[in-house]
């Protein structure tokens, strides 16, 4: 289940990433950045679920959740830049 679900939304992130560059609008660009931002944290999770399992290697595994923050970090970003200049 866990690689399941990991597989899915880590690779959900840059497919909606790519969606959200050949977005229509300002509104779907926003909506498929929040999807990026969503499913980033998603696969957070889940590499720290398999952090605690002790599945993989802890020092493989750190690089691995620092890269994944700072996706989710670059996400976020984008994220609330696009609310306030709506504002």
């Amino acid at each position: 289940m866990i690689k399941y679900q990991i597989s899915k939304s880590g690779t959900s992130v840059g497919a909606n990433y790519r969606e959200a560059n050949r977005s229509r609008s300002k509104a779907d660009f926003a909506n498929k950045i929040k999807i990026c931002e969503s499913e980033a944290s998603e696969t957070i999770f889940w590499l720290e679920i398999i952090t605690d399992l002790n599945w993989v290697n802890s020092e493989k595994m750190k690089l691995i959740l620092t890269e994944a923050n700072e996706i989710l970090a670059i996400f976020t970003s984008i994220s609330k830049n696009l609310k306030l200049k709506a504002l």
